[in-house]
């Protein structure tokens, strides 16, 4: 049997890998794990818990997969990415996928452009609707000072250990994500230590990744490197 770990990002929930499961669903028969990272049942608890506490319930959520599974890969968006990092570089996991992984956050041109887009919202009269809107009132009011703090030390925590992650790695960014910036995704390139590893940049797609309009295509691109057995060393594909 085959297993995959999927972990959220940085108040986010399994939501935010629902299109790649479903896909994974139609396509395998694999054990698709998909938890819920302490205190991000509701984001006011975030004040309650630490990093550790994080990487502790993925190793959990990891040792599961391990005891029933011939193969685990492990996939992880955002600052899910930090921890399957973080878990790749200490357990025998055969594949490592990394969504919009955040080892640097907040790209400030992307960002001005999508909060561009919330005020033409507000010029529309569509403010308390819109989705930009909410999402943003959301992690950036209702997220406390604490849980930032602790994101920061999961960062200075995993960036160390990077270059023992041995495991075939693929990257995907998108270009136009306001949250985590393109450099993100060549520093892991080059820090991560195997030579099968490949980085895929998707040109227009923000940092949402998996609700991308070309999604089916990067699920694609996941399922061929997840079933290839000698992954070839690439740099920056572009997908349109």
């Amino acid at each position: 049997m085959i297993g995959m770990l999927c972990i959220h990002g940085f108040t986010g929930s399994p939501y935010e890998f629902t299109p790649l499961t479903k896909y994974l669903q139609q396509e395998t028969d694999w054990l698709v794990r998909v938890p819920t990272l302490p205190g991000h049942d509701k984001l006011c608890n975030l004040k309650n818990v630490t990093y550790t506490d994080w990487i502790r319930h993925a190793e959990e959520e990891l040792f599961m997969l391990l005891e029933k599974c011939d193969k685990v890969y492990v996939c992880g968006f955002s600052m899910g990415g930090l921890i399957a990092g973080w878990l790749t570089a200490h357990y025998p996991i055969d594949k490592l996928i990394l969504l919009s992984p955040a080892v640097f956050y907040s790209n400030p041109k992307n960002f001005c452009l999508e909060a561009f887009e919330i005020f033409i919202d507000v010029c529309k009269k569509r403010f308390y609707n819109s989705e930009l809107f909410q999402n943003f009132k959301r992690k950036f009011l209702g997220t406390p000072i604490l849980a930032y703090m602790e994101f920061r030390k999961l960062v200075r925590a995993v960036r160390p250990v990077l270059d023992q992650v041995s495991t075939p790695t693929l990257i995907i960014q998108g270009k136009r994500d306001p949250i985590v910036p393109e450099k993100s995704a060549y520093y892991l390139f080059s820090k991560i230590a195997t030579d099968e590893k490949r980085l895929l940049l998707i040109e227009n797609a923000k940092h949402q990744i998996c609700f991308d309009r070309n999604n089916s295509k990067l699920f694609e691109e996941i399922y061929t490197f997840l079933n290839e057995n000698r992954v070839k060393k690439k740099i920056a594909m572009t997908m349109n």
